[in-house]
Order: C-alpha cells, then sequence, then structure tokens
C-alpha cells in the first residue's frame, strides 16, 4: 500500500488528524497512554511498541493501530522511525 492509499483508507475510517511523524535515533518512550485511536503506516526506519508486555517491531510497509487509552511504550532507538498516522478522536470538543 503507497501512503496515498493508506491516506485514503485512514480517511474513510474517519481519521480526522493525518500527519507525518519523525523520531530520531535513540527515541525512546516510557509508558504512556493517548486520548486518541492511531493507525499508521511505517515509511522510513523501525519502531517497537510494547503493550501487556509484548514488543512488536514495525518496519517499512507495516501498518500498526492502537486503540485509544492502550498502555504502551515505544523505541526507535536503533534506527529512527518515520511514519504516516492518523488519529480519530473519540470525543468531538
Amino acid at each position: 500500500m503507497n501512503t496515498q492509499e493508506f491516506e485514503a483508507s485512514l480517511r474513510a475510517d474517519n481519521y480526522d488528524e493525518i500527519n507525518t511523524v519523525s523520531k530520531d535515533l535513540g527515541y525512546q518512550m516510557g509508558e504512556h497512554q493517548h486520548t486518541f485511536d492511531a493507525c499508521a503506516l511505517i515509511t522510513a526506519g523501525q519502531i517497537d511498541i510494547t503493550v501487556d508486555g509484548v514488543s512488536t517491531s514495525y518496519k517499512v510497509g507495516d501498518v500498526f493501530r492502537l486503540s485509544a487509552g492502550t498502555v504502551h511504550t515505544e523505541n526507535a532507538s536503533q534506527f529512527g522511525v518515520t511514519y504516516l498516522v492518523g488519529r480519530r478522536n473519540l470525543v468531538k470538543s
């Protein structure tokens, strides 16, 4: 799936905020959660996401999804990472 197709699928699934995110080599974020659903396509590098003690590596072309409120860690320390991400807010303000 290319980035245009992915972005179209995000819009079709009501992801209202779509951005490209880059994290440098060495990036790590401890346990946290988000107030939005996230769906991302890795476009460069790699990110490891750990949920409930299970770590999954996402590489170029992979898609990860996190539901709002999912406690997780993020680690892109070996390679850095760039991804196209959609955020779907559950409560509109």
